[in-house]
């Protein structure tokens, strides 16, 4: 299958009237297999993982209970129930962390419609990593701010584009990556995930899953499973067609005094072949950035900042 081509027949972005906490309740008991948590799995189901009674029995609480939370009919479990949903879904500490916020009552769930702005200073700092591509992101993960090494290394880390978007509609991406792309498609969703997770009423991420969805089959399946990642990822390799390719770190700054921008920053081994290769783009993107970078997205870019977060 061509991967650029794909498209769905359907569109579901996972809101809908249910609250943030049931679509990821459902999505989570959706993916736990009976035998996972000890249960005999006898004949045939409807749907797949836990049905509704058992995740309820699992965690010590009534099936009527659990149906309320699911279909947002009850708005304030205690901490003592979430803890033990967590548990019975075999969640993660970062998960269980992010169900406990989709589950707090005092979280503001509203964004301020408004353009990030990043600090003068934050821009002057990566500008001045002259070696070290450096990137800064938002919300939903839209490039806010990107030094020259950044937008050399891919077009895509370039301020206006959004990276999720680039990731599953830019054909160029996809060979940048090559055989990590799924990888780095789990990633980015994870991270979506994260960052947005207590914004149901957010048009702007409507619109782009909406997009994301019509355009990526793959999109939507990883979407719908409500995975959430809010560590750095691991070493990446560019296949760049300018210095060939290049194994890179990758950590994630959060900025303080931001409603979480971060900054994403590749780097390489210190006298590695990495860092020597890096050591040629930037030389290239010194005297000619348009040179320095490979083939441009083919999506369009945001005419508003979209975020990405670090923690």
């Amino acid at each position: 299958m061509n991967l650029c081509a794909s498209r769905p027949l359907f569109y579901h972005s996972g809101m809908g009237r249910a609250t943030s906490l049931g679509q990821y309740l459902r999505a989570r008991r959706e993916l736990v297999r009976p035998e996972d948590v000890g249960l005999a799995s006898l004949g045939r189901r409807r749907v797949p993982g836990l049905r509704r009674e058992e995740l309820a029995t699992l965690a010590g609480i009534s099936a009527d209970y659990y149906l309320r939370l699911e279909q947002g009919r009850d708005h304030r479990p205690s901490a003592q129930v979430i803890d033990a949903l967590a548990r019975a879904l075999q969640l993660d500490k970062d998960a269980t962390a992010h169900l406990h916020s989709l589950a707090s009552s005092a979280v503001d769930r509203h964004r301020r419609d408004e353009p990030e702005q990043v600090a003068a200073s934050v821009k002057h700092l990566i500008a001045s990593w002259t070696n070290t591509p450096a990137f800064v992101i938002g919300r939903r993960l839209n490039v806010l701010a990107a030094n020259v090494l950044a937008s050399a290394l891919s077009p895509a880390l370039s301020p206006g584009v959004n990276l999720v978007r680039a990731t599953f509609l830019d054909c160029d991406v996809r060979r940048l990556v090559g055989d990590a792309w799924d990888d780095v498609a789990q990633t980015m969703v994870a991270r979506l995930r994260s960052q947005v997770g207590l914004s149901d009423d957010d048009p702007r991420l409507a619109e782009l899953v909406a997009e994301l969805s019509r355009g990526s089959d793959r999109f939507q399946q990883l979407w719908a499973r409500h995975d959430i990642q809010v560590v750095a990822s691991p070493p990446r390799t560019f296949h760049h067609p300018l210095v060939g390719p290049l194994e890179l770190l990758h950590e994630l700054l959060a900025i303080a005094g931001t409603e979480g921008q971060i900054i994403s920053v590749y780097h390489a081994v210190p006298g590695s072949p990495a860092e020597r290769a890096l050591r040629r783009l930037a030389a290239i993107a010194t005297i000619d950035p348009k040179q320095g970078a490979p083939k441009g997205p083919r999506t369009r870019p945001q005419s508003k900042t979209i975020n990405l977060r670090r923690r």
